[in-house]
């Protein structure tokens, strides 16, 4: 049996879609962080998740050409300004996802301000803040609940700053685990996934139009579920400014795995 985990969020469905029904494969969901913390206790086997963990452990692979990307912004990770960037003086960091965090610390535009790492649970929101880092669905939910405050998006600042997509979360693979049976229940997720966007998009927006039309804007326009050749070059680029913080390994090189045709 394989052990898979996704992310409990819309963004997810376009790459795990029926893979739960999958002969030999178990299918879990949890935030980012718990599924880290699965692929590092052996209880999970492969995981849609922060790609930043990629340097963080070693022996890992990951599936090329698959993964959660955005061309530019992306409306589920955003830091909410409760002041101009200039005057933040603290940024609460949302728990649930180490690489919103590491993508945050490495483009924010305000040297002098202090990141406040959150316990497990707790609302970046709630924090005693200048601007909070919000990352999934709850991210969507305050975009459209206040859709003209002042925001700063790390998906967008990283295309600025490299003109590639951000690869927010891959299949990373454990050391060990023999991937290579399993690879064409990925591929039919995947074209599962996209040709469901329109469904995806109508079940999350429970009957109502504006925030159907909103969820599809995002899932079709704003994100990306198959990289492509960039995937590679995207990872790596990460790795290397996350590693000059001190946020993950300079010389970790996880290795692809190539995936069937799509």
């Amino acid at each position: 049996m394989l052990h898979v985990g996704s992310v409990p969020y819309l963004v997810g469905r376009p790459l795990d879609l029926g893979l739960g029904d999958e002969a030999g494969i178990d299918l879990v969901h949890e935030v980012p962080a718990k599924l880290v913390a699965g692929l590092r206790d052996g209880s999970l086997d492969v995981a849609l998740v922060s790609s930043i963990e990629l340097f963080r452990f070693p022996g890992y692979r990951f599936l090329d050409g698959l993964g959660v990307a955005g061309h530019s912004e992306v409306s589920s990770v955003q830091v909410f300004l409760r002041r101009p960037i200039d005057s933040v003086q603290r940024l609460a960091l949302d728990p649930s996802s180490r690489t919103a965090q590491a993508l945050t610390r490495t483009l924010w535009p305000n040297p002098s301000t202090q990141f406040l790492e959150l316990e497990p649970g707790e609302d970046p929101r709630d924090a005693s803040a200048d601007a909070w880092l919000r990352i999934g669905d709850p991210a969507l939910r305050d975009l459209e609940r206040e859709p003209d405050r002042p925001r700063w998006n790390p998906s967008a600042a990283w295309r600025r700053a490299t003109e590639l997509p951000f690869i927010f979360a891959p299949w990373i693979v454990r050391s060990g685990v023999r991937i290579e049976p399993h690879l064409d229940a990925f591929r039919r997720a995947a074209e599962a996934g996209a040709g469901a966007l329109e469904a995806l998009a109508h079940g999350a927006a429970a009957g109502e139009p504006a925030r159907e039309a909103f969820l599809l804007r995002y899932l079709r326009d704003e994100c990306t579920f198959r990289p492509g050749p960039d995937m590679q070059a995207s990872l790596f680029e990460f790795r290397d400014r996350a590693s000059i913080h001190g946020l993950c390994d300079a010389d970790a090189r996880p290795a692809p795995v190539p995936i069937p045709p799509i």
